[in-house]
């Protein structure tokens, strides 16, 4: 485990680009974060969506021209159920062949991820670190439904399936990217945990939501990496600053008021020596994007890291266990937005670290 890493106020990237161009997304990642490469998902196609991409492996999974599902109607469900966990066994057992793996990702849906790997192998020497991701499983298991429209999240058959499955394509991204000899982290993003607690949501507990997370971190622990969670809106941050998160990440441009509500898990939090992701600079409005240079974002960063000093953490630790992140990811921005944010994320990090 990982547990001494530091991450020094280094910029790290959250997932996605405005760009058809895999190879092209790669460059901008070493140009702007070459400590910390990530492997770039582009949602201009269909197939790296956030949900999309990981679905494939899903037992009963229906794919047609407008909408993919779980058919659990299906007269070979069952047998497809018990296939699945049959692989499941195995992969964790470490007898399955890691390149045609239910649980491996695939270039047609995770191109970005065989282009990062190409990179690594060419490069002088490894990087400080390098970072995967994947859907978190409350976002997951919210978002896709089965024949009649439901979320799987309501049907603990299906719920435990897809947990599984997350976190095993969590792991082997993992065993992938450990062969270039630098610690490994997985973000788990996790939009909809922004519902959690509203009517739509209602019927799910606070136990549910954090059993979910520890079975894939679980998962990525094993491997012998950090895991994180992001979250890009406001959210019950108590379910993730009290979960086995080795880094919470989260939108500090916006909603750092919304963060500093739970000031005892943040100081307890920090005290255990973890890290927390400061979405410092925005991605969510253009005319923010415009309007904000390193300099205001870099003032913004030591007033609000101020009030985290104040819980009773020197400023030296928060420096030591942050890292400078967009608030989100940029493949819904338009590309000179998420270029200045590419430069602004590494001129306040470069600020920080001076």
């Amino acid at each position: 485990m990982t547990k001494n890493f530091q991450a020094n106020a280094f910029p790290l990237l959250i997932g996605s680009l405005p760009i058809g161009d895999h190879e092209k997304a790669a460059e901008l990642v070493f140009q702007y974060t070459p400590d910390i490469p990530i492997w770039i998902q582009l949602p201009v196609y269909r197939e790296e969506g956030m949900i999309f991409q990981f679905l494939p492996g899903m037992p009963g999974l229906t794919v047609t021209e407008d909408k993919a599902f779980i058919n659990t109607a299906g007269e070979k469900f069952n047998d497809e159920l018990l296939q699945f966990y049959e692989d499941y066994m195995a992969d964790t057992e470490g007898k399955s062949d890691p390149q045609h793996s239910r649980f491996a990702l695939k270039p047609d849906t995770a191109k970005g991820f065989f282009t990062l790997t190409e990179h690594l192998k060419k490069a002088s020497k490894p990087p400080l670190a390098v970072k995967g991701q994947i859907t978190g499983p409350i976002t997951f298991c919210t978002s896709v439904k089965n024949q009649s429209g439901v979320a799987i999240f309501y049907d603990s058959q299906l719920r435990d399936a897809s947990v599984k499955l997350l976190a095993q394509k969590a792991r082997w991204q993992v065993r992938q990217l450990s062969q270039f000899g630098c610690p490994v982290i997985i973000f788990f993003d996790e939009p909809g945990l922004a519902g959690f607690g509203s009517s739509e949501f209602i019927s799910i507990s606070h136990a549910e939501v954090s059993a979910c997370f520890e079975e894939v971190i679980a998962a990525v622990h094993a491997e012998g990496a950090l895991a994180g969670i992001h979250v890009c809106a406001n959210a019950d941050w108590s379910l993730i600053l009290e979960s086995a998160a080795d880094i919470v990440s989260f939108d500090a441009y916006s909603f750092f008021d919304k963060f500093m509500l739970y000031p005892k898990a943040i100081k307890k939090f920090l005290e255990s020596g973890r890290i927390i992701a400061w979405g410092i600079v925005p991605t969510l409005l253009p005319e923010d994007i415009e309007k904000e240079t390193s300099d205001s974002l870099l003032a913004q960063w030591e007033e609000k890291a101020a009030q985290i000093e104040s819980l009773g953490i020197d400023k030296s630790v928060i420096l030591k266990q942050s890292f400078i992140t967009p608030s989100c990811g940029m493949g819904s921005l338009k590309l000179e937005h998420a270029l200045k944010t590419l430069r602004l994320t590494k001129e306040v990090s470069e600020r920080l670290r001076v």
